[in-house]
């Protein structure tokens, strides 16, 4: 833990920080730090997860809310998810781990 270990950033902020900011409003945020961070892999990991875990959660949503009733169901469902796993995803950026999830954790190491 901690972010000597973690590298510096070109955005000045410590990694961890911008890690855990690169999850705060979704693939936004996710998009954003991986166009600006040029240096640090551990940021970039994070912001790219971001990128394809909630890019895939949000078009996810938006099929499922023309689904009636069985897609509603399950939106709701998704959402439930895709919060607990915000906050999750969070809280492991800011402790210093590249918590790699499958898939989209797969992805975001070849482009970090």
């Amino acid at each position: 833990m901690g972010e000597t270990n973690l590298g510096k950033t070109s955005t000045g902020m410590q990694a961890n920080v911008a890690g855990l900011l690169s999850y705060l409003l979704g693939f936004i945020t996710g998009i954003i730090f991986y166009v600006i961070e040029k240096e640090n892999k551990f940021v970039r990991f994070h912001a790219m997860q971001s990128t394809v875990v909630f890019g895939f959660l949000f078009v996810l949503s938006m099929v499922l809310r023309f689904i009636p009733i069985l897609g509603w169901t399950l939106n709701i469902l998704v959402s439930i998810f895709s919060l607990i796993l915000w906050i999750i995803l969070m809280i492991k950026a800011y402790q210093g781990e590249s918590f790699k999830l499958p898939v989209a954790g797969d992805i975001a190491e070849k482009n970090a």
